[in-house]
């Protein structure tokens, strides 16, 4: 590298030529690459935006001018260029750099941008700050993929934009859909004209000249502009949604060129109003496998950046992904029900709804990033009869909570939710933790709210939601395999609401909820290999809970641990410490055990079920610690919850 690494800052971007800028995105390029090709990341979209990222950081006085990127996907180049480029091989570990933006971990990150179509209302926020103090000489920058313009919250923003007093200027990188795809001279000229400063020039002193005589109004400069928008329309023989939403538009352009680039962006920066530049970049490039395959690309793995063969390990007795347990069940039973539909936003490959998909094509919806929308759209297939598979990850779930209650449960309409991703994901980190979902969805009338301890009570329950439910059901499960081999069982129709016992004890009784049931078995087979006798109740059903296993459970023991991977504000140890009080049960030593009151770190899932204590070494402490108390050789107060807590990793070490 000639260059980059010599780059500490965006200050030393600004002191090279632009041929010398041109050669850092192509170190950029490579370093990206090189980096990934070892430690998996987000691929595709960082190659996009290397232009658009040295442009924006060589023309703006960042971190005083504000960058808001939506979703940190887009935002490698960012890291490396502010002063992260040694640490980024910690990218997405434990203890090291967070795959998204977070102003945690540097004050070039303005925003954190985990979940989609976030950046608009937030720049939006920050440029109306920056007016109403003053601070005429700040810009504010958003950068939003066409992804994420899927998203209602990106045009709710855009529709506020041209009613508030603002300069913001939004950048559209578009490398997929074709909002714009007209190209030609005509086109080329009209972007050189729009942008060039001499034209805004004396198109802001007619405007001026004109309200000094009171010739416009603020109201009649919206007629100015539009009728200046009709215009270009004609010339153009193409009309674009922003400038209906009377927002200055400026493009097609090419993202890849970085001296048209700096060009456009320079002589638009210090326009007055919401202004939208509309870049074409092409996802991965660079990298030949990645422009060709966009989706595969997203997040590829391990790779040979040399061949772009994939590498991926699997050993001969690998159990199935949970997702793919879904997506071929799913097709199974969508084969012998055609009333059976598929819905997901923007994830038919990571929920493996493309496995129906492929064979029905009709009978399976990818909406875009649009959550809110899939509920409503799921819950109107469902009042004329159809049964909707509604797959979202579960902390995208948290995006249509309204949805979920006012759409759905209240009319009691068939909707299944499946939600992917539930519990600890691992190295995307707090913003994609799927563990909130027990907790939001528990108070919510009409709801049936279900976790498998593993892939055959997958299938069950997904069986049961269809034959053996009127109303709406919920199904959690994480990512990553499964525990058993021979996962194809013949689907059975569970008994709502109805827990089970997987092992007999005598000395404590162990109640948990999914797969991470599974570390509390393992942990009760140490135990008992030390003398301790554990029971072991699958709980399968949070709402309604298994209040007759409840009321067993609570004459025969006095000791009692609850076992999740949610966090324990409001999920099933909430639940039964409810049932107890509920029921007069005041003798009962409650322990419960899931994830604290802390938004958790990224790291690999072995690494957050350390911290957290709910990877089996940690339950298995517990089981001792209250056996020691049932012994009388400790006089820990075992139910005051915070006692409890395992301190979690600060989401970002400085």
């Amino acid at each position: 590298m000639n260059y980059l690494q010599n780059i500490n800052s965006p200050d030393d971007l600004k002191e090279l030529s632009i041929d010398q800028l041109e050669t850092v995105c192509s170190e950029l390029r490579e370093f990206i690459i090189e980096q990934l090709s070892n430690n998996p990341g987000h691929f595709g979209s960082s190659l996009g935006t290397v232009e658009l990222t040295v442009a924006l950081h060589y023309l703006y006085n960042t971190p005083y001018d504000r960058l808001v990127w939506d979703v940190g996907h887009q935002a490698y180049s960012h890291k490396i260029l502010t002063g992260r480029r040694d640490r980024f091989s910690t990218n997405r570990k434990l203890g090291g750099l967070s795959g998204f933006t977070n102003p945690n971990e540097s004050n070039y990150d303005t925003f954190v941008a985990g979940h989609a179509s976030t950046s608009i209302s937030a720049a939006l926020g920050m440029a109306v700050a920056a007016n109403l103090r003053g601070e005429t000489d700040r810009h504010i920058v958003a950068i939003i993929g066409d992804g994420s313009m899927t998203g209602g919250l990106a045009y709710e923003g855009i529709n506020n934009a041209c009613s508030q007093p603002n300069n913001l200027l939004i950048i559209l990188n578009d490398n997929d859909m074709s909002i714009d795809n007209n190209v030609g001279g005509m086109q080329d000229y009209l972007v050189k004209l729009t942008t060039s400063a001499k034209y805004n020039r004396v198109r802001n002193n007619l405007y001026q000249g004109f309200k000094k005589r009171n010739l416009i109004s603020e109201s009649g400069k919206n007629l100015v502009l539009r009728f200046n928008n009709s215009v270009k329309s004609l010339i153009t023989k193409e009309q674009n949604l922003f400038e209906g939403f009377n927002i200055r538009y400026f493009g097609p352009v090419d993202g890849h060129d970085l001296p048209g680039l700096i060009r456009i962006l320079r002589n638009i920066k210090d326009m007055e109003g919401p202004r939208l530049l509309h870049i074409k970049t092409v996802k991965g490039k660079g990298f030949k496998p990645a422009e060709k395959s966009a989706t595969i690309w997203h997040s590829p793995g391990l790779f040979n950046k040399e061949t772009g063969e994939r590498i991926v390990n699997e050993s001969a007795n690998q159990t199935q992904l949970y997702q793919d347990i879904f997506g071929y069940t799913l097709l199974e039973m969508g084969e012998e029900n055609e009333n059976i539909v598929g819905v997901t936003p923007a994830m038919p490959t990571g929920c493996s709804m493309y496995i129906m998909a492929e064979k029905y094509p009709n009978r399976v919806f990818d909406v875009g990033i649009a959550e809110a929308h899939a509920v409503t759209f799921s819950a109107g297939m469902a009042k004329e009869g159809l049964i909707p598979f509604c797959n979202i990850y579960s902390s995208f779930m948290q995006r249509a909570y309204d949805q979920v209650i006012h759409d759905v449960a209240l009319q009691k309409l068939k909707v299944i939710f499946c939600l992917d991703r539930a519990g600890l994901v691992g190295p995307d980190g707090p913003t994609h933790h799927g563990v909130f979902d027990l907790a939001y969805l528990r108070p919510i009338p009409n709801l049936v709210i279900s976790s498998p301890y593993n892939e055959h009570e997958l299938r069950n329950l997904m069986h049961t939601a269809v034959y053996g439910n009127d109303g709406p059901f919920v199904i959690r499960y994480p990512r990553g395999h499964g525990e058993i081999t021979e996962w194809q069982n013949e689907p059975s129709i569970l008994p709502i609401g109805k827990g089970r016992k997987l092992r007999k004890g005598k000395d404590i009784a162990l109640l948990s909820i999914g797969v991470i049931g599974n570390n509390a078995a393992k942990a009760i087979d140490k135990a008992e290999e030390a003398g301790i006798s554990v029971a072991h109740y699958d709980m399968v059903f949070l709402k309604p809970i298994d209040e007759a296993l409840l009321h067993k459970v609570a004459k025969k023991f006095k000791y009692i641990i609850t076992v999740e991977d949610g966090v324990m504000k409001g999920g099933l140890g909430s639940a039964v410490l409810e049932f107890l009080a509920e029921n007069d049960y005041t003798d009962i030593h409650l322990l419960r055990i899931g994830i604290p009151d802390e938004f958790v770190t990224h790291g690999s899932v072995s690494e957050l079920q350390k911290i957290t204590g709910i990877d089996e070494k940690g339950i298995l402490e517990y089981i001792e610690s209250m056996y020691n108390e049932i012994r009388g050789s400790t006089h820990s107060h075992l139910l005051t919850p915070h006692n409890r807590i395992t301190p979690v990793i600060p989401i970002h070490n400085r």
